[in-house]
């Protein structure tokens, strides 16, 4: 026979264990982790341009000064000079030790590889929106029209397209990217 109950006594509600509790903590904190990972991901994976694997941010002194190959063309990190290019149009290319400084410092480059004065006109409008933080310049040799070139992002294409150059420009400009 089971035990039955007195008369006028209730059976009270068992406690949680610590153990569950803890469980519940834990498994709380998983989700909330797991749910800040996937959106920083997606913030990342959301930039325009494509991921370029930094190369830190050593300072040389003299642009020719020895320094291992960038890892892309154009660069965008990095070795790099001391001092920072004047942000705006520029009529000749800038030196890769100098452009990636630029970079460090939240900078986008607009670069182009043409003779082609219409285009250039074009990407210079877009380029005189910003008061700082923006370069346009030549850069010789590339193997495309247009790069658009961040701190760890580059984008290349050979046509022109103002919203995607914009979008680049709005998404990388101003992000300061000194080791912390």
């Amino acid at each position: 026979m089971g035990k039955k109950n007195k008369p006028g006594k209730q059976e009270l509600p068992r406690k949680p264990s610590r153990r569950l509790k803890w469980a519940a903590v834990i498994g709380g904190a998983a989700v909330v982790i797991a749910v800040v990972a996937y959106f920083a991901y997606r913030a990342v994976a959301d930039l325009p341009g494509t991921f370029v694997p930094s190369q830190g941010n050593a300072h040389v002194q003299l642009a020719t000064d020895p320094h291992p190959p960038y890892n892309s063309d154009p660069p965008t990190s990095g070795p790099h000079l001391p001092y920072l290019a004047p942000w705006g149009i520029h009529t000749r290319p800038v030196q890769k030790e100098l452009q990636v400084h630029n970079l460090e410092d939240g900078g986008v480059m607009v670069q182009y590889n043409c003779e082609c004065p219409e285009l250039v006109e074009k990407l210079a409008a877009v380029v005189k929106r910003y008061k700082d933080h923006v370069i346009l310049a030549l850069y010789p040799g590339m193997k495309s029209k247009i790069a658009l070139t961040a701190w760890t992002r580059l984008d290349t294409f050979d046509e022109f397209d103002e919203r995607r150059i914009v979008r680049f420009i709005e998404a990388h400009r101003g992000k300061d990217h000194h080791a912390r």
